[in-house]
């Protein structure tokens, strides 16, 4: 008889998210394994989407937001309970095995670092319940440890794959914003930790370039980054592109001089990734996992000086165009050692360890 698992998988609301990306790039990952009489059941408001994509490779559960009530919490036995984040909210009634996935634990860092602060608390009973624990980096693992004392359970470190499985065709793609122009390219939500404000001051400097940013920048940060914009009369030289789809990305990404990515705080960071696929120049603040993903292959910044950052632009740039071939062939390897399917498979590891 097949040993259940039940995937908490109800950010697959919004795939443009990093919890949504994680969610359903890891399903399509197991979707293209055998899976050795586990039965995994996704967890999705709208069942149906996903069993027309995958079909009776999985089991199906109509989530509710009812259910991250105590009382409401699913009731039906699953052998093993995946809490695919260390946000959710979503717990099971009972639940023999419990493994736990962080992607960070920013948290602290940006909320509060008194353990009974309400999001502490929530993840100490994470912590808690579970009886495995897995990492999404090593620098996901090192934040944890650093702010909680972990239980004496297994822990693994397993690396998200490449969330571009398909280069499209963009030929047809027309950019409302400049592309004659050499212009560097980022993408991820308007948030402060993100630190895209950085790079747009940089561009004060950097005036052989145009910038194109994409991302939800309808918040408070967003906002901030508009009026500098604005108040330094770089409307012709800054875009903000707001939310864009798959076919966007990609163009934006093929067509861009380098990628810039000078985030303060990442568990992982996908977006740099992506970019590695098309072998373009990453510039990535040398924080948290960044460094970890980038690898020798790409250039860091030790500061957000606009002045220092366009120095260590200009001297990148120009070290990876003096070495192009070589520098753009190591991109593209390293992007295609972040796979969705040898995740799927160290995550089915994960399950059958628990489940002997």
């Amino acid at each position: 008889m097949s040993k259940t698992v039940f995937l908490e998988t109800h950010n697959l609301k919004n795939k443009s998210t990093g919890f949504g990306t994680f969610n359903y790039e890891l399903i399509k990952g197991f979707s293209q394994i055998e899976l050795d009489n586990l039965a995994l059941c996704l967890n999705y408001s709208r069942p149906k989407e996903l069993a027309a994509e995958f079909g009776s490779k999985f089991m199906y559960n109509r989530y509710t937001d009812l259910s991250r009530l105590p009382l409401l919490r699913t009731r039906k036995h699953y052998d093993l309970w995946h809490s695919m984040n260390q946000n959710s909210k979503i717990e099971p009634y009972r639940s023999n095995k419990y493994v736990l996935t962080v992607h960070d634990v920013n948290f602290v860092e940006e909320v509060s670092t008194n353990m009974d602060d309400k999001v502490n608390k929530l993840f100490l009973k994470k912590l808690e319940r579970a009886t495995a624990i897995t990492y999404i980096s090593e620098y996901a693992k090192k934040q944890t440890h650093n702010y909680f004392n972990i239980p004496n359970i297994p822990e693994y470190v397993i690396l998200n794959g490449n969330p571009i499985s398909t280069i499209l065709d963009v030929t047809s793609f027309i950019s409302p914003f400049p592309t004659e122009r050499p212009f560097l390219y980022s993408i991820s939500n308007f948030l402060e930790r993100k630190n895209f404000l950085s790079v747009v001051k940089m561009m004060l400097y950097l005036k052989q370039y145009n910038l194109i940013l994409s991302g939800n920048n309808n918040t408070r940060y967003g906002k901030e980054i508009e009026k500098f914009i604005i108040d330094n009369k770089l409307e012709h030289r800054v875009f903000l592109t707001g939310k864009i789809n798959e076919v966007a990305k990609q163009y934006y990404l093929s067509k861009c001089h380098a990628f810039v990515f000078p985030s303060l705080r990442e568990g992982f960071g996908l977006p740099p990734i992506e970019a590695m696929q098309f072998g373009k120049p990453l510039f990535l603040a040398n924080r948290t996992s960044l460094p970890e993903i980038g690898g020798d292959q790409s250039y860091y910044w030790d500061n957000f000086d606009p002045e220092d950052m366009k120095n260590v632009f200009e001297n990148g740039i120009n070290h990876f165009f003096n070495n192009k071939e070589n520098i753009e062939k190591s991109l593209k390897a390293r992007a295609a050692s972040f796979d969705w399917k040898i995740a799927a498979n160290e995550y089915l590891k994960v399950y059958k360890e628990q489940l002997k």
